[in-house]
């Protein structure tokens, strides 16, 4: 998501205001160790020469959680490799240069279509990928992200998205059926989850929503539960993230847990999350910033483990 708001937001989302908050971020740095909850593994902030490198919104993990793809806002890609030391942390990430994305004519996709928010990978390699933009809110199925993309259907209801909070959270289960909701006006009933599958989109899933926080990432974890990334933003104060995990029926999101919240200033901008299994067994929440090409931002990538019962 980039932060250039309708009129309607303009005070909230002002440039101003962003780097006020993240100039604020950085002074809390040193300090901020003891913000981190118990479940924190570590962050790393991951720099590169690439002029196309940032504005990471969503990222896909191998099974192991070594191998990696990420997409920017303005429709970039990439892939490549995590390597953590003997404890789980990172220590290096290293990518191939950030591609572009191609329309169906097989043109590098520009202006308001370019605006890619949310990634999902099926287990037959196809890729998903879900987009903002003012009559632009879609998904595009790629079999290859180095190939031209294909749109999916696009219902009506898509075009009634705001130009920047539409399809910002994609995932896939693991029957295929892809799961997209937008990151709609807060405080305005429960989310809007649409959910494609054999062709079709349907919308009767709907998760609840609170004030604080909205939708900016999705995935489904290796235990088959849906988790969904939220962000809040808060000024001076910086962003605080959240992630809830549901267990997911043909007609519900049930049994809510929420395996982390983080106070503001805790971390950059996160907005994409991938789910995976670490070699000790534990499920872990992987998350990357996107630093809306703004020096004083950062691509932060950070992991978690998810909560255990007595920790919740």
């Amino acid at each position: 998501m980039r932060f250039a708001r309708t009129p309607r937001h303009a005070k909230t989302w002002s440039r101003r205001t962003l780097i006020a908050g993240m100039a604020m971020l950085l002074a809390l740095e040193g300090s901020a160790a003891s913000l981190f909850p118990a479940n924190f593994i570590g962050s790393y902030v991951w720099r590169s020469d690439d002029p196309k490198h940032g504005g990471f919104s969503a990222l896909e993990l191998s099974s192991d959680g070594a191998q990696f793809t990420a997409i920017s806002d303005r429709a970039g890609w990439t892939t490549g490799q995590i390597t953590r030391d003997a404890a789980g942390h990172i220590t290096a990430i290293t990518a191939a240069p950030v591609a572009s994305l191609q329309d169906t004519g097989g043109q590098p996709l520009r202006t308001l279509r370019a605006d890619a928010e949310g990634l999902a990978i099926a287990t037959n390699g196809q890729i998903f990928i879900s987009f903002e933009g003012k009559g632009a809110a879609r998904v595009m199925r790629y079999d290859s992200l180095s190939k031209p993309g294909h749109d999916l259907r696009i219902p009506p209801e898509f075009a009634t998205f705001r130009k920047n909070a539409a399809l910002e959270a994609l995932a896939i289960d693991a029957a295929g059926a892809l799961y997209t909701l937008a990151e709609s006006p807060r405080g305005s009933g429960p989310h809007r989850v649409f959910r494609y599958a054999n062709g079709t989109w349907t919308q009767t899933l709907t998760p609840p929503r609170t004030k604080s926080f909205d939708p900016v990432g999705a995935d489904f974890g290796p235990d088959g539960r849906f988790y969904l990334l939220e962000r809040g933003f808060h000024g001076l104060r910086g962003f605080s993230s959240r992630v809830r995990s549901f267990a997911v029926t043909p007609s519900a999101f049930t049994d809510a847990r929420t395996e982390l919240e983080t106070t503001p200033g805790t971390h950059d901008n996160l907005e994409g999350i991938a789910v995976w299994r670490d070699g000790a067994g534990d499920i872990r929440l992987t998350m990357i910033a996107d630093d809306n090409f703004l020096w004083l931002q950062r691509t932060e990538v950070v992991d978690y483990r998810t909560l255990q019962p007595g920790q919740r």
